[in-house]
């Protein structure tokens, strides 16, 4: 009979680690740099992060896609035995659908105040009303997800503002 996994601080900022190198695989195709892995059992069963300019598609963030993959694995839509690990807060689809899988776990490293909807702009992951709630662990790793949103979001304005900075004296 195999062991139960321990999962832990120390497994969470492992995990983590992966998910920053989901995420780094997003900046370097400029992409919004989130990446997520779905663990089950103590094991990566789905890595991913966001491609929507690459798939042209508003729907392939790193969770969505994650979850997709870990739906093949697992060979049923049900996760209820997994915990997604994503650099950034969940947005209202992604958490709405990590509700709809049931995921057992939602584990994040950047709070996201305006789109956040696991507990930033709001907590969809453990609306009262909704048939199942997401156990959350948040600010895992919390300054390097950080550091790499922002460093993309610096370059992304500076790419359009163009030589100068986009001072334009009259």
């Amino acid at each position: 009979m195999p062991e139960e996994p321990i999962i832990d601080l120390q497994s969470d900022q492992y995990f983590m680690g992966e998910a920053l190198r989901q995420a780094a695989k997003a900046y370097e195709r400029e992409e919004v740099p989130v990446g997520a892995v779905v663990v089950r059992a103590g094991r990566i069963i789905a890595r991913a992060y966001n491609q929507v300019e690459l798939l042209h598609d508003a729907t392939a963030h790193a969770e969505m896609l994650a979850v997709t993959q870990a739906e093949e694995v697992v060979g049923d839509w049900r996760l209820n035995e997994c915990t997604l690990y994503v650099t950034k807060e969940p947005c209202p689809m992604c958490a709405g659908a990590l509700v709809h899988v049931r995921m057992q776990r939602v584990v994040f490293g950047a709070s996201d105040l305006k789109g956040g909807a696991a507990g930033g702009a709001l907590n969809l992951l453990q609306w009262p009303t909704l048939n199942h709630r997401c156990e959350i662990t948040q600010g895992v790793r919390e300054e390097e997800c950080r550091s790499l949103l922002r460093t993309f979001f610096a370059e992304q304005r500076e790419k359009k503002a163009g030589p100068g900075g986009g001072n334009v004296l009259n």
